[in-house]
């Protein structure tokens, strides 16, 4: 099995990383979309702490079922498309850090043996605890890089 450490790491400092750069982006460009389908910034910060409760949920179900299966989340298909431009940041931000807090601690409680429980997943060949969280991270880690693409983007005038 992997080691849960790098996964842990990457989980606690993502906080640190993306709040300074979710501030860093102009009010004028938060929640400017550089394209109908795609997200603004704001949009790309509040999913992260949307997504939370799935993943507490999904742990749950791993931990307590004996055959678990995940479904997937999609949220182009399963919310409003203005879902996310309705949040507001700084609300969103707070929970994002005081619920990566409580995941965070309750991670460090699992056993090597909860981190190798499975369960199926529409979308995956195998899905475990670890693979999850480990999404977790890169998922953070993915969104962080769109909020820096829409911050860096030039020509934002040529778009809209």
């Amino acid at each position: 099995m992997h080691s849960t450490g790098p996964i842990l790491f990457a989980l606690e400092n993502a906080p640190a990383i993306i709040l300074p750069l979710i501030r860093e982006v102009p009010e004028a460009i938060l929640k400017r979309r550089p394209s109908a389908k795609k997200w603004s910034a704001h949009e790309h910060a509040c999913h992260l702490a949307v997504v939370h409760p799935i993943f507490s949920s999904r742990l749950d179900l791993i931990l307590n079922e004996d055959q678990p299966h995940i479904r997937p989340y999609l949220p182009g298909e399963q919310d409003a498309d203005d879902a996310l431009l309705r949040l507001d940041l700084n609300e969103s931000m707070e929970k994002f850090v005081s619920d990566r807090q409580l995941l965070l601690t309750r991670l460090r409680q699992l056993s090597p043996d909860d981190w190798a429980r499975t369960a199926t997943h529409d979308e995956y060949s195998q899905y475990s605890v670890l693979i999850m969280f480990r999404h977790l991270a890169m998922h953070d880690m993915f969104h962080s890089y769109r909020i820096e693409e829409l911050l860096l983007k030039k020509d934002w005038n040529q778009d809209h």
